[in-house]
């Protein structure tokens, strides 16, 4: 018999696809959709380690990315833009590995795929927040965006702090400050997601195992 998930392990059962973004004159028939470019096949961190960036209550997607870049799916144009609208300095300072901290609600807003994709193309390894709009939550783990609610992390984690996660475990190590708080362990379906890099690799992968 299967032992059960740890408590309040986060599990995925229904996934979907979205079809494929090509850029112009591209088709099914190009080499690599748009997308799966920009997020190659690679085994993402479990464990990550980097500097936090913090923000407040109800971070929308509408400032994660603006509207008015919308008309592009191209990774780096959406990174180039990431925040612009709440921390303009927000591209120049983050660093690949870093970390997003905020409070209640972050990802709210219009249920746009480019916030979750522009924050990831930015260098952003993770997002620590009080709690997600439900449909930033699911956006984020499909392009394999690590996402860890967690009140006592968001809270205790300020700007600037470097900070470790260990997502198996369910451990953040803020070692800046000396403190440990930990979240519901990422398992299952989840896991493989933010493991493969999202879910288009993580087709990719099974269809490659089923040859």
């Amino acid at each position: 018999m299967t032992a059960p998930p740890p408590r309040g392990a986060v599990m995925l059962t229904a996934l979907t696809l979205p079809p494929p973004v090509f850029r112009e004159g591209e088709g099914p028939g190009a080499e690599t959709p748009l997308a799966t470019r920009h997020l190659p096949l690679y085994t993402a961190p479990m464990h990550i380690h980097g500097h936090a960036h913090k923000y407040g209550d109800h971070v929308d997607t509408d400032v994660i990315i603006p509207a008015r870049y919308l008309a592009s799916s191209d990774a780096d144009t959406l990174a180039a833009h990431c925040m612009e609208d709440l921390d303009a300095d927000f591209v120049r300072k983050v660093q690949p590995d870093d970390l997003i901290v905020a409070g209640r609600n972050f990802g709210c807003g219009s249920s746009r795929e480019h916030a979750p994709l522009a924050l990831k193309a930015a260098g952003v390894s993770a997002v620590i927040a009080e709690s997600f709009a439900r449909i930033f939550y699911r956006n984020a783990l499909n392009i394999g965006l690590p996402i860890i609610e967690s009140e006592e992390a968001a809270r205790g984690i300020e700007s600037g702090d470097e900070v470790e996660v260990d997502l198996e475990a369910g451990v953040i190590h803020n070692l800046t400050r000396n403190q440990d708080y930990t979240f519901p362990p990422l398992v299952g379906p989840a896991a493989e997601l933010v493991a493969a890099g999202g879910l288009r690799p993580l087709v990719a992968q099974r269809l490659a195992e089923r040859g």
